[in-house]
């Protein structure tokens, strides 16, 4: 017999301001070779997204740039939507033109099937303390078909292209080096400002702190008497958790654990999931780590919280630490 235990735990803890806080706006346009017959799938699309919430769309059908956010519609005027849906306008026919050359360059335009391009930019930032904004990282990268195609380098001004077909590309744009500044320019101050500027319209959206909920999970792995930990946060806000899954406590984490990172859940709050496999026979105490800003400093070290598994039996010990620990314990099959 198989068991899938589980215990849930929605941490309670004093919400405290850190020194900084990192931020990202990333805008994404996807371009189909041709129409697809399927229901809110267009030829075009584009969208912004702030901290991984979008703010603002515009698709091929309805050709009008629109806000997601009731704060992005009050917060700016008529023209500036206007201009949006010009710009967006524009890309389209920019998007349309170059996945034909894609097409052909790929030799895929008697293909017959429906390809995809698509480009992805924007920037991540740190707010500080004082209110002041610095720049982190930028992204300017295409891809076609689901695969790398063509990024920019922020750090060397020049454009990378991981397959052979975009090497003409690379050559055209690196060959313009106004072209690479203002890439540069607009990743490293422009996307910045807009990002600051939208921080400050969302502010009371975006600023609204959310605990994590804490999951354990235990289920049989496929290789015979080994079982998989599974520690999952869910519905936290800001993005920035700590996790690990630890033995005895150690300071350090459990080597080999698995991932897929920090995923939006689609309604402004975020969820990590990490994941080890432990022989059966193991006796050893498994924990996982959780920290989060919403909790107070990690140095409490009082209050452990213990979820201890016998069998499939839960039990639940009294109290919170902000620096949480999920106790595994003994978890066996019949």
């Amino acid at each position: 017999m198989e068991f899938f235990l589980y215990c849930c735990v929605l941490f309670c803890g004093i919400i405290q301001q850190t020194e900084s806080e990192r931020h990202s706006l990333y805008y994404i346009y996807t371009a189909l070779s041709k129409p697809v017959s399927l229901p809110g799938i267009h030829e075009f699309t584009a969208m912004g997204l702030l901290d991984d919430r979008e703010i603002d769309y515009y698709n091929s059908q309805d050709k009008v740039k629109i806000p997601r956010q009731h704060w992005m519609r009050e917060s700016l005027t008529a023209d500036y939507w206007e201009k949006g849906t010009q710009s967006r306008k524009s890309k389209e026919q920019w998007f349309k033109v170059n996945i034909n050359i894609l097409m052909e360059r790929m030799r895929h335009n008697q293909s017959g099937n429906v390809h995809v391009l698509q480009w992805r930019h924007g920037c991540e930032a740190e707010t500080q303390s004082d209110g002041s904004i610095t720049f982190v990282s930028g992204v300017d990268q295409y891809s076609y078909d689901g695969r790398d195609f063509l990024s920019f380098d922020d750090t060397t001004m020049q454009w990378v292209a991981p397959v052979d077909q975009a090497v003409p590309t690379k050559r055209k744009w690196d060959d313009v080096p106004i072209l690479n500044q203002y890439t540069k320019g607009y990743l490293e101050k422009e996307c910045v400002d807009w990002l600051s500027k939208f921080l400050s319209y969302g502010e009371e959206a975006l600023t609204q702190y959310r605990r994590p909920e804490v999951i354990l999970m235990v289920k049989n792995a496929a290789k015979s008497d080994w079982v998989i930990l599974t520690c999952m946060a869910t519905g936290f806000h800001p993005r920035d958790v700590q996790m690990d899954i630890r033995k005895d406590r150690s300071q350090r984490g459990e080597r080999d654990q698995t991932s897929a990172g920090i995923l939006p859940n689609g309604d402004g709050t975020y969820q990590l999931r990490k994941s080890v496999e432990i022989p059966d026979s193991d006796e050893e105490d498994y924990v996982c780590y959780v920290n989060h800003r919403t909790f107070s400093e990690p140095i409490i070290q009082s209050g452990i919280c213990h979820l201890l598994f016998h069998y499939h039996n839960v039990l639940t010990a009294v109290g919170v630490n902000e620096q949480t620990y999920l106790d595994y314990r003994a978890v066996r099959r019949a």
